[in-house]
């Protein structure tokens, strides 16, 4: 809620919301599980913790996403500022060079970007590892449980760097 921006800040505030509701409602299936809750319809409950958790995920997601345009619109910034100065590059490098495919371009623009904002990287790196679960729980998006299992491995690893190292966690500006 204390982000400067108005996307970041409504991404964030949601996402932290729609998290909020997937506690509660993971926390009334743990209670069936042990016999707190015995008349509580599992599949239900399920079906609205996924649906909460992906909506969490997804929002997030966005959050990274604009981020991410932001990051590769100050590169871009920054390389046409650099072009017009005199080269730095021996080779006269540009991401944008008119033999270059656009696609590439994107690519490379988008590679520079992440590259520069680690943070950013390794929270779109999470959200997209986990997003892959609730997609599977609610039949949006269905795969293999190697798949999944390898997605939560990526998005734990990534979690596990940012607790390691406190200064590559994303920050809301």
């Amino acid at each position: 809620m204390r982000a400067v921006d108005l996307v970041p800040r409504v991404c964030l505030t949601l996402a932290n919301l729609n998290r909020v509701v997937y506690f509660v409602c993971d926390t009334v299936l743990w209670g069936r599980s042990v016999g707190l809750a015995p008349g509580v319809n599992r599949e239900k409950w399920r079906l609205w913790a996924a649906r909460h958790y992906c909506c969490s995920l997804l929002l997030s997601l966005l959050r990274d996403l604009y981020e991410v345009s932001r990051q590769m619109g100050q590169v871009a910034r920054d390389r046409a500022v650099g072009e017009k100065s005199p080269s730095q590059d021996p080779l006269g490098y540009s991401v944008a060079d008119e033999e270059t495919e656009w696609l590439q371009s994107f690519l490379l623009l988008l590679f520079h970007s992440l590259r520069k904002h680690p943070p950013l990287l390794l929270d779109t790196v999470k959200n997209l590892g986990d997003i892959l679960i609730p997609l599977d729980q609610l039949g949006i998006y269905k795969s293999n449980p190697g798949i999944i299992g390898l997605g939560g491995l990526v998005s734990s690893v990534a979690g596990i760097v940012t607790v390691a190292w406190p200064h590559l966690r994303l920050k809301t500006p």
